[in-house]
């Protein structure tokens, strides 16, 4: 090939390679265009609006334009921006010395761009940067225009959010080159298995996409997950008891009643022998009892708060008193479950019942003022739109919960899975705990009604009688048993400050501890893991930002520390007790039927 070709063919490729840079950055410009009059259209009513979008997005909308000259100074930064970056890919791509540094938001730890391919090709190395730039701005608009209610606010940079992850580039085929690559590769059988998976989570949705987050066919209840040796001793329609064999030969006298979210399924304490709360709480020398929640039918519909109080907690404590023949016991109460302790606790106090001698609260919140991510989700607006839409079948499908919650990490829990099932045609990995999340389970309506207005909604748990069970006012400071507040510390469900200030409402000594990673990680740390680590000042103090002073960092798992805070609660030992060796006879091995009701 003689120099004067050379030169034509580089020359059209150059001229190609500008023409795509211009229209992905228009194209990057109508994303943004497409936000704006999206915020003007959900201005207009709607017929069905369940998340209360419309009126967010409208007084978003209204503020911006109180601002146009800010508006359009953000525009144009943005257009400024564009061809900064534009010019230093041009530069990179005919003279790399003269390309220097990336002026956009390049996010080297973003697992959605890591493809060698966003960084060493000119064409999506640049994608990839006006996308980031755009996302930036597009949050960073937002963020910053002034005028909005904190609520709203807080609403509308999360849903700018789930808008500019879901356009990601690496979420579609002909902007992904790990997908285009697998298509080239494979002739196109990628995408063949890719619909093959679309039709099966379609399937599995019955017309709603269910998108798999792992092999389901890998795991079974009771074989592989949840295999912690016990026997189910009690059983009513809203929960069973499992009594769990011991491990050592003799146990404390009190026994451990643990009272799991009913939001899903208690198995996440039991996955496997590795990494089980429960079974490493019976080789430290307790007799565990664990709730485990029924999958709630139309049937359940009207159960209550204080159904869970009286047919979960009470029943277990009276199970407990004829199984073992002990009636003081220790308690822990994880999420919903915490709080749940924490309302039967008051409600015990009022009552003069003093069979709980010590309760830990794993990431539950009493007091919502600061109710982390989920509050997106609630206003008196949804609660109603979600009231009307349980009571056509008496509770919330399980499918609703799920999304929820994977719209609080929807880069991880969606569009990762999107990618991987159905642009690369893969299979998702064999992971127990992605299993147990999607296992999810079904709300009563009245229970769950209650738990959103009253607690996070209006945050009555926290106001002496603000809530009632059977004429009895609910009192947190008259709860004077000693409480171990777990808390973690990337926790979004339930943030450590939220958790901290459980400290101020009880009256007895609280001990609280800030673990590493999030709401499920930070608690299912055994030792043995050597994982991130937990945080413990020894004053517990009552301002968190002088806690957070004067705290000791451990490493670790803080399991160890809570062992070392409960035994001492727990009573002298005695010989191991066996499921069944006392008047409550098993009525089926663990982990029991109602966690595989589906």
């Amino acid at each position: 090939m003689n120099k004067g070709s050379m030169d034509k063919e580089t020359e059209a490729a150059y001229t190609a390679l500008a023409e795509n840079m211009g229209r992905i950055t228009a194209q990057c410009q109508k994303l943004v265009n497409e936000f704006s009059q999206q915020s003007v259209e959900l201005q207009k009513p709607a017929e069905s609006d369940p998340f209360n979008l419309g009126n967010t997005f409208a007084a978003l909308g209204k503020a911006m334009l109180a601002d146009p000259e800010r508006l359009i100074q953000a525009q144009m930064s943005l257009m400024n921006q564009y061809a900064d970056l534009w010019q230093k890919m041009l530069n990179k791509w005919g003279t790399p010395e003269k390309a220097g540094a990336q002026s956009s938001p390049d996010k080297k730890g973003d697992r959605r761009f890591k493809d060698a391919a966003w960084e060493e090709n000119p064409l999506f190395d640049h994608l990839k940067q006006a996308y980031l730039l755009t996302a930036e701005h597009l949050e960073k608009t937002v963020a910053e225009t002034s005028g909005l209610e904190e609520k709203e606010a807080r609403k509308a940079a999360f849903y700018t959010k789930q808008f500019v992850d879901a356009l990601s580039p690496s979420n579609f085929l002909l902007t992904n080159p790990e997908a285009l690559n697998e298509t080239i590769n494979s002739k196109g059988e990628n995408l063949l298995r890719g619909l093959r998976n679309v039709l099966d989570d379609l399937k599995a949705g019955a017309g709603q996409l269910k998108i798999r987050q792992t092999d389901t066919k890998a795991f079974t209840v009771g074989v592989n997950i949840a295999t912690t040796p016990g026997k189910v001793v009690f059983r009513n329609e809203l929960m069973e008891l499992i009594q769990y064999a011991p491990l050592t030969e003799t146990v404390f006298r009190r026994p451990l009643l643990i009272i799991p979210p009913w939001i899903n399924k208690f198995y996440i304490l039991d996955l496997e022998p590795k990494n089980s709360f429960i079974r490493w709480a019976v080789s430290k020398g307790y007799t565990v009892f664990v709730i485990s929640w029924v999958n709630p039918d139309a049937g359940l519909a009207e159960k209550t708060f204080a159904d869970y109080m009286h047919e979960g907690i009470f029943a277990a404590l009276d199970a407990i008193t004829l199984a073992t023949g002990e009636r003081e016991v220790t308690t822990v109460g994880y999420c919903i479950g915490g709080t749940l302790l924490a309302a039967t606790l008051a409600y015990m106090a009022a009552r003069d019942d003093h069979r709980i001698k010590a309760a830990t609260m794993l990431v539950a919140q009493v007091d919502f003022s600061e109710p982390g991510e989920l509050a997106v989700f609630i206003d008196e607006e949804q609660i109603n739109a979600l009231d009307a839409k349980m009571s056509e079948k008496g509770y919330l499908e399980s499918s609703s919960m799920s999304t929820t919650f994977n719209l609080l990490r929807a880069n991880d829990l969606i569009w990762s899975f999107v990618v991987n099932n159905y642009l690369l045609g893969k299979e998702p990995y064999p992971f127990n705990l992605l299993y147990w999340n999607q296992d999810s389970t079904r709300m009563p309506r009245a229970m769950h009604v209650f738990y959103l207005r009253e607690m996070y909604l209006n945050n009555q748990l926290v106001k002496p009688g603000g809530i009632v069970f059977d004429d009895v006012p609910i009192d947190l400071s008259t709860i004077k048993v000693p409480i171990y507040l777990q808390s973690a510390r990337e926790d979004h469900i339930s943030p450590y400050a939220s958790v901290f200030k459980g400290k101020h409402h009880f009256r007895g000594p609280v001990r609280f501890i800030i673990a590493g990673s999030g709401h499920i990680a930070g608690v299912i740390n055994p030792p043995a893991a050597r994982k991130y680590h937990y945080l413990v000042n020894e004053k517990q103090p009552d301002n968190l930002d002088e806690w957070l002073a004067g705290a000791d960092e451990h490493p670790g798992s803080w399991w160890s520390d809570w062992h070392r805070w409960l035994y001492r609660k727990s009573g002298k030992k005695v010989p191991a007790r066996q499921p069944g060796s006392g008047p409550l006879k098993p009525l089926e091995d663990a982990p029991g039927s109602y966690v595989k009701m589906k």
